[in-house]
Formats: structure tokens, sequence, C-alpha cells
């Protein structure tokens, strides 16, 4: 698939029943994050977007992959982070310091691990009885020969961009939820090729096994 079919498949999904209510959601932590970012003095705002960032992120990735699931979505969702807080804390602070690490060397490591990490959220999501570092490691497995796809992805709303700059910013409600409701169908189709590799390398596997089983039936059988 390529991104112009990411894109068509979330518009179509979000369309059709949920795309105000994402809306909803990012306005809703965009408003809480502000918040906290006008909070400066004495780092309260920083230390208030760090540890509620996790939380608020993982509501948005849950409310964009139900979309993407073809679930309901309800402005609530926005708040199911704090249901793993922890977890989703972790998650944050984790991808916040290697991907700092990672652009000290220079601007494009960072975003290529950027990209790596890109699908934590989503795999926490899905289990959330794993540990936040190993959903990290999982998304850098997910993503190995496919961050360039997911740059391609995200390069392809530069139009919706630049025309939300035009609105004042309004129009980033829509576009952030439709793009993270693309990346979930990106998430999704990606899931499904590892399986399906999964599955064919084992199915040679379990014929050799099978036919090993066989062999040593025919030689017991012979010998008695």
């Amino acid at each position: 698939m390529k991104a112009k079919d990411f894109r068509k498949s979330a518009y179509a999904k979000i369309k059709k029943n949920c795309w105000g209510t994402l809306a909803c959601v990012e306005l809703i932590v965009s408003i809480i994050l502000g918040i906290c970012a006008g909070l400066n003095r004495f780092y309260v705002g920083w230390v208030g977007s760090l540890l509620l960032g996790g939380a608020l992120t993982y509501g948005q990735n849950y409310a964009s992959l139900s979309a993407a699931d073809g679930n309901t979505v309800k402005v609530d969702n926005t708040f199911i982070g704090f249901k793993h807080f922890g977890s989703s804390l972790v998650l944050n602070i984790l991808i916040s310091i290697f991907t700092a690490l990672w652009s000290l060397l220079l601007i494009v490591p960072g975003i290529i691990m950027s990209l790596a990490y890109s699908m934590s959220y989503f795999i926490l999501i899905d289990n959330p009885e794993l540990a936040p570092n190993e959903a990290r490691k999982q998304s850098i497995k997910l993503m190995k020969g496919y961050k360039w796809k997911l740059f391609c992805l995200r390069f392809s709303y530069i139009g919706w961009y630049l025309l939300s700059i035009l609105t004042l910013g309004i129009l980033f409600f829509w576009v952030n939820p439709y793009e993270r409701t693309a990346e979930a169908e990106f998430y999704r189709n990606l899931v499904a090729k590892k399986d399906e590799t999964a599955t064919t390398v084992a199915e040679p596997a379990a014929i050799a096994a099978e036919a090993e089983v066989v062999d040593t039936t025919a030689t017991e059988t012979e010998e008695a």
C-alpha cells in the first residue's frame, strides 16, 4: 500500500462517524498542554507536560486506532491513558530521552529514530501488559525497512499543514487526527505483513517436522 491508500482509508473511516470527535480529543489535549506550557514558573509547565504528555498521547493514539479499527470513538478516550499512567509516562520519557540523544549526533539520526519509535504507543495499546521499553524495542523491529514509507506518509500531509497555517491553526485540530489515523492504518497493515511473514516461515518448518515424523514412523514399522 502507498501513502495515498492509507490516507484514503483513514479519510473514509473518520469522515463517516468520528472526525468531529477526534478533533475534540485534539482540542482538549492542546488546551491541557497549552496550560502546562503557560505555567513556566519554577519549571511547573515543563514538569506538567512531562507528567501528562504520555497519558494524553496514549489517549490520542487510542482514539485514532479505534477509528482505524472501525470502533466507536468517544471524547473520553482522551483520558484513557491515565488508566495506564505509569507505562505511558515511562514510554514518553524513554522516547524523549532516546530521540534527544540521537538528535545530538545530528538532526537526521533523530528524525530516523523518531520514525523507529513511532509505533510504540500503538503497540502498548494492543499489549497493555508490555513493559514500556519493550514496546519501544518492538516498534524498532516493526519499523525495520519501513521508516522511509512512514516518512513519505507524513510528508504527504504537507499541503494540509500549509493550509492549516492559513487558517491560523484551526484546521490542525482536524488534520492531526486525520494523519494519526492514517498512521494507525499503517500500523495495522505493518502488523498484518509481519504476521503473514511469520506464518509463511513457520509453514515449511511445520511441513518438515511432519515429514520427519512420517519418516520415523515408517522406519520403525519396517524394523518391526
